[in-house]
């Protein structure tokens, strides 16, 4: 069975989401302060790039090819530079702790484990884990133990409040709808 996402509204972006859990989590990573469609998109355009997505390659890289790599128009992210640094410590970050295979990140232990170690990846805080792991378990069948409750409230049936709950145009437009009705509530 082949799995289908919608994160970065780009059919090739989405096949290699759904077929490359780093390519995910690096998406996952470039998704602040840019749209998501493109932030999901980062990953494709580094493995056009580079020849590949090489969790090794990224970590082994020249800082500065790397960055070069990132801003070169049109840029991976809004701030090239800065992502490119996260992006490289997260998978230096992989490759010395889970060598280079990022699925070990939640292939055993309870939901509050695989939050627990999300949460310790370079770029993800607690907001950032949370999601990442709402959207492991709702679109890519990683269910632990209590995945929901770590999740909080991103892991909520039937929600519509992050990228975890966006499976076609319709679904990114209702999360854009929530977010812009909690803005506008926060702001009260």
């Amino acid at each position: 069975m082949t799995r289908t996402v919608c994160l970065a509204q780009n059919p090739d972006a989405d096949a290699l989401l759904a077929s490359d859990m780093f390519a995910l989590l690096t998406g996952m990573l470039l998704d602040q302060q840019i749209p998501m469609e493109k932030a999901f998109s980062g990953p494709k355009v580094l493995a056009d790039r580079m020849g590949g997505l090489d969790v090794r390659r990224i970590a082994e890289a020249d800082p500065e090819a790397f960055a070069t790599v990132m801003a070169t128009p049109p840029a991976v992210h809004r701030f090239p530079g800065s992502m490119a640094k996260r992006v490289q410590a997260l998978s230096q970050f992989v490759v010395e702790t889970y060598d280079g295979d990022v699925t070990r990140i939640w292939a055993d232990g309870d939901g509050a484990a695989v939050l627990k170690r999300l949460k310790a990846l370079p770029g993800f805080g607690e907001q950032k884990a949370r999601i990442f792991l709402a959207l492991l378990g709702k679109q890519f069948g990683v269910t632990p133990e209590g995945w929901r409750a770590a999740a909080g409230h991103y892991g909520d049936e039937g929600s519509r409040r992050s990228v975890a709950d966006v499976r076609d145009q319709a679904s990114l437009l209702e999360v854009r709808d929530f977010k812009k009705a909690a803005k506008a509530a926060a702001k009260k």
